[in-house]
């Protein structure tokens, strides 16, 4: 898979593009990129993904990131993209007009177009599927509903934001998925006699409150673990939300290294506590709680 993030960088010759946010790359985006896939290979041709980097309302409206441009170029090779075109959406490109996009989308020598029925460009969301039959054939895919609703990132993103990740693994088709590298931390889980691994993960990237069973990954190995996420109100602490996981298997010195983290199931929210005692009684009914969560014990 080649990722580029200049639409002059795109290899010659004609293609099947998919255009769109993709942020999560869910059901939805991949019920799209099936369908974009076999446009590709009915035309024999490569199948380039056209996104944003990042995602439209990441960057209009403040919105957390489901996943960050590796994670999703990642998914898009996964889906069938030969060709991420990854273009940075900044103040300038917010303000380019309808007819400058669709200049751009010929330069990329399209055999055909494939966007979601919902899909709008240009400044002011001016265009929509049926200006881009003035570049290629084009084909608008219809969302896809679940639940009595249509799968969409912005939906998925609330889920996260209530906690609710197992709801929104049946949205995305994968459990979330959070990445960081080990840091030091103030060591309070080691003095409570449960260690963790503090990750510093992206700014933008959404992280859902609560403490929960999670499958942690480390250089190919998967390691059961009790994730927090929150501010940590029984040390009175505020400020952004972090992200600590206590392994259930010890892994020695971890800091400086990537550990992915996958969420299963949410065991409680965050809540504060009188004491550490307290605290501590929690903590092992959590380690159970997730233990059934993850082996079914």
């Amino acid at each position: 898979m080649i990722l580029i993030n200049d639409p002059a960088d795109a290899p010659p010759g004609p293609k099947a593009v998919a255009i769109g946010s993709f942020d999560g790359v869910h059901l939805g985006h991949r019920a799209l990129l099936a369908r974009a896939l076999a446009l590709a290979r009915e035309r024999r041709a490569p199948l380039l993904v056209y996104t944003f980097d990042p995602p439209t309302k990441v960057f209009t409206q403040g919105a957390p990131v489901l996943s960050t441009l590796s994670e999703k170029a990642e998914l898009l090779a996964a889906a069938g993209a030969e060709i991420v075109l990854a273009v940075p959406f900044d103040a300038e490109f917010a303000q380019k007009s309808k007819e400058a996009f669709q200049d751009e989308l010929r330069r990329l020598e399209p055999a055909v177009l494939v966007v979601g029925e919902d899909f709008r460009f240009g400044r002011g969301r001016a265009g929509g599927p049926e200006d881009l039959a003035a570049v290629a054939p084009v084909e608008a895919v219809p969302l896809l509903w679940l639940g009595g609703a249509p799968v969409k990132s912005s939906r998925i993103r609330a889920l996260l934001e209530a906690g609710d990740v197992e709801a929104a693994r049946h949205l995305l088709g994968y459990p979330y998925r959070v990445s960081g590298v080990v840091v030091p931390g103030d060591r309070r889980g080691r003095t409570l006699g449960f260690p963790t691994a503090n990750l510093a993960v992206p700014r933008q990237k959404a992280l859902p409150p609560g403490v929960f069973a999670v499958w942690a990954r480390h250089r190919g190995r998967r390691i059961g673990g009790v994730a927090n996420v929150g501010l940590r109100p029984t040390f009175g602490e505020a400020g952004e939300k972090r992200l600590e996981v206590h392994l259930l298997e010890p892994i020695p010195d971890l800091y400086g290294e990537e550990l992915s983290v996958e969420f299963v199931a949410r065991i409680r929210p965050e809540r504060a506590f009188p004491d550490a005692k307290t605290l501590r009684r929690q903590i092992r009914r959590d380690i159970k709680q997730a233990k059934a969560k993850l082996y079914g014990d």
